[in-house]
C-alpha cells in the first residue's frame, strides 16, 4: 500500500493532477486539484490512498494524513464511493461534516452530491463517535491562490475552471450554473471561486 509520493507537479486539471516521480507521471485524484495550480513544476509530498476494484485502479491524494484518514473512513460507509468522499472533502468544511455526523444532522449531509437521506443516515450510523482522531484543526485551507487557463462563454478563466471542478465532483450543470451566475461579478482565483461556490451550495 502506498503511503505518499514526492514528486513534481506536472499537470493540474478539474479532476486530477499528475505528479512526475522518477520520470513517471502518476495520475492522482484530489478533492480540489486547483490547490496545486501555484505549485506546477514544484516538488510536493502528497499522501496517497490506493483504490483497487475489478474495474478501478486509481490513486487518491491528500495534503495531510488526517484528510486521508477521513477519506478512508467515508469509503467504509455503504453508499459512498471515492467520488462522493472527494466531494465531501472538497467542501473545505470538514469540521462541519464531523459536527453534522455527531449531531445527526441529515439536512446538512444530504447537500453533498450523491448523498441522499439513506446514505446520510448510514454515515451517522457508521461514523458517529468514531471520528475522535479526526481533528478539524488539522485541515488547512484547501483553496489557495493559483493560476488557470481555460475559458467558456460568459465566464472568466478562473470561474470556468471552478465550474469544471465542481462538475467533476458530481454537482449538476444546473447547480453549477446557479452559483456561477452569483459569483461571476467577483474577481477571484479558481480556488476561491470553488470555496465560495461550495459554501453557497451547502447553505
Amino acid at each position: 500500500m502506498y503511503d505518499y509520493i514526492k514528486g513534481v507537479i506536472d499537470y493540474v486539471g478539474p479532476e486530477y493532477i499528475v505528479v512526475d516521480n522518477g520520470g513517471i507521471g502518476y495520475q492522482v485524484m484530489t478533492p480540489n486539484p486547483f490547490i496545486f495550480s501555484a505549485k506546477i513544476s514544484e516538488q510536493v509530498q502528497i499522501f496517497l490512498y490506493h483504490h483497487v476494484r475489478e474495474d478501478i485502479f486509481a490513486l487518491y491524494g491528500f495534503q495531510t494524513r488526517e484528510e486521508k484518514a477521513l477519506f478512508t473512513k467515508l469509503l467504509n460507509v455503504t453508499g459512498i464511493g471515492p467520488k462522493g468522499a472527494l466531494a465531501i472533502l472538497a467542501s473545505g468544511q470538514v469540521d462541519q461534516v464531523v459536527q453534522a455526523i455527531e449531531n445527526e444532522d441529515e439536512t446538512f449531509l444530504v447537500k453533498f452530491p450523491g448523498v441522499g437521506k439513506k446514505t446520510a443516515r448510514q454515515m451517522i450510523l457508521d461514523l458517529k463517535g468514531k471520528l475522535e482522531n479526526i481533528v478539524p484543526d488539522y485541515f488547512p485551507n484547501l483553496f489557495n491562490d493559483g493560476k488557470s487557463t481555460a475559458k467558456t462563454a460568459g465566464y472568466s478563466d478562473e470561474l470556468d475552471e471552478a465550474a469544471q471542478a465542481l462538475k467533476a465532483l458530481g454537482y449538476s450543470e444546473k447547480e453549477v450554473q446557479k452559483v456561477a451566475k452569483v459569483l461571476q461579478q467577483e474577481e477571484l482565483t479558481t480556488e476561491q471561486y470553488i470555496k465560495k461556490a461550495l459554501q453557497l451550495m451547502l447553505k
